[in-house]
C-alpha cells in the first residue's frame, strides 16, 4: 500500500517549520488543559476569560453576544459559561446604556490573579527561552508570527464558509 492509497501524506508533507508550529499548538493546547484542569477550568472558561481580556485591552465592550460569536457557541452555553465564570468569582455582569439592557462582561481582580497564577510558569520558562535570541531576531519571529496568525484567520473564515481545502 502506497502512501496515496493509504490517505497518508507523502513524505514531503508540511514544511518543518509548518510541522513545528503544529507541535507548538499542542503543546499549548495541553498546557492550557494541564493549568485549567489543576484550577477546575476548562478550556473553554479560559479561553472566554482570553477573549475579554483581548477586548478589555482594546477598551472593546464584550458582551455575551460578542463571547458567543468569538467562541462559537449557542446562546444556551454561552449563558451557561458566562454562569461558571460568574460563580466561580472571574467574571461580572453589568447593565449598560441607559435603558439597562445591555449586559457587559467584566473580569474580576481574581480573574487576573488566577490567570496569573496558572500562566505565570509559561510565561517564565518562554521569558527564559527569549533570552536565546537577539531583539532583530525576536522582531522576525514576531512578524512571521503574526503573518501565522493571519493565515490561521483567513484560513477558519474559509472553512466556516465551506471553501474549498485547495
Amino acid at each position: 500500500m502506497t502512501a496515496e492509497t493509504s490517505g497518508r501524506p507523502g513524505a514531503a508533507g508540511p514544511p518543518p517549520l509548518v510541522r513545528l508550529l503544529q507541535e507548538f499548538s499542542l503543546e499549548a493546547n495541553r498546557y492550557v488543559d494541564a493549568a485549567g484542569g489543576r484550577n477546575d477550568m476548562h478550556r473553554t472558561d479560559l479561553n472566554a476569560l482570553s477573549v475579554i481580556m483581548q477586548h478589555t485591552a482594546r477598551n472593546q465592550v464584550v458582551t455575551p453576544g460578542v463571547l458567543r460569536k468569538e467562541l462559537h457557541l449557542s446562546s444556551p452555553a454561552t449563558t451557561a459559561l458566562i454562569d461558571r465564570l460568574d460563580k466561580s468569582g472571574h467574571v461580572v455582569r453589568e447593565r449598560q446604556g441607559t435603558d439597562r439592557r445591555q449586559v457587559q462582561l467584566r473580569l474580576t481582580p481574581k480573574a487576573y490573579r488566577d490567570g496569573g497564577a496558572m500562566f505565570l510558569p509559561l510565561a517564565r520558562h518562554m521569558g527564559v527561552a527569549l533570552e536565546g535570541f537577539t531583539l532583530e531576531e525576536q522582531e522576525l519571529a514576531t512578524r512571521f508570527m503574526n503573518a501565522m496568525i493571519d493565515a490561521t484567520v483567513r484560513a477558519g473564515e474559509e472553512a466556516s464558509r465551506g471553501g474549498s481545502p485547495n
